[in-house]
């Protein structure tokens, strides 16, 4: 599969390692100039940066959940590059606080932490972006969601719940940003072979994960990259606002 992103602009949240890594590779691959975000881990990003070879490319750190860390990065941004094509919501937290054993500090502070950084985050991630790519008359948003939005998350209800409201802010902005050539993507993986996934897939459930697809794997972040990618492609606008699962036939919708 060959993608061409030549003269695009990207920009990544959470780039510096898992999903996020591969899609900044895949990109920058295909000729694009890429810039992604990193939380804390400047090691990772300076080591992802390297891999993404010659070009444009550069990161920057972000605090997600922080609107004003928000502000300063697109300030930032637009001060290194002057358009922005696609912008790929990609970093999330992942906390547990199950109801029943979880102290009440910790599960408010597990739905504050989560919602802020996979919800608000993200839509302030979009609120910027629209005021790049609404002059520019195009754009491209893809936000990453997760199988979670619709199956449910016993152990994490904080993390599904700012799932499913990414799918809904991202359906309600395809239809805002529509008429100004911009079209809004939602891809929800299920498990992804990742750093974040590492101690569940490596533990005593791994081999029970595995085995909720009928193929006996989780996905691999190559395998969303793609997708990320196709729905970045040129000709893909008319998929705006769909929600596409890549979990491997584990959680099956209609």
């Amino acid at each position: 599969m060959k993608f061409d992103f030549t003269n695009k602009t990207v920009l990544i949240t959470g780039g510096s390692r898992g999903i996020g890594a591969v899609t900044a590779k895949l990109f920058a691959e295909a000729g694009a100039q890429v810039a992604f975000t990193y939380a804390g881990n400047l090691e990772a990003a300076e080591h992802t940066l390297n891999a993404l070879g010659a070009g444009n490319h550069a990161f920057f750190q972000l605090d997600l959940a922080d609107p004003t860390s928000i502000s300063n990065l697109f300030q930032r941004f637009s001060e290194r590059y002057d358009r922005l094509d696609i912008l790929v919501n990609n970093a999330a937290v992942h906390l547990p606080h199950k109801i029943l054993e979880t102290d009440f500090e910790n599960w408010q502070d597990s739905w504050s932490q989560t919602l802020h950084a996979n919800l608000l985050g993200p839509a302030n991630m979009c609120y910027f972006a629209s005021k790049i790519m609404v002059p520019q008359q195009s754009g491209k948003i893809i936000n990453i969601s997760s199988r979670g939005a619709f199956r449910g998350e016993p152990e994490n209800p904080a993390y599904g719940a700012s799932k499913a409201g990414i799918n809904s802010m991202s359906q309600s902005l395809a239809l805002v940003l529509a008429p100004h050539n911009i079209s809004v993507h939602i891809i929800a993986p299920g498990y992804v072979s990742t750093e974040m996934a590492a101690d569940k897939l490596e533990g005593e459930s791994g081999e029970a994960i595995k085995q909720q697809s009928p193929f006996g794997r989780v996905a691999e972040p190559e395998e969303v990259a793609r997708l990320v990618a196709v729905y970045a492609s040129e000709g893909m606008e008319f998929t705006s606002g769909g929600i596409t699962d890549i979990n491997g036939a584990s959680y099956l919708r209609s």
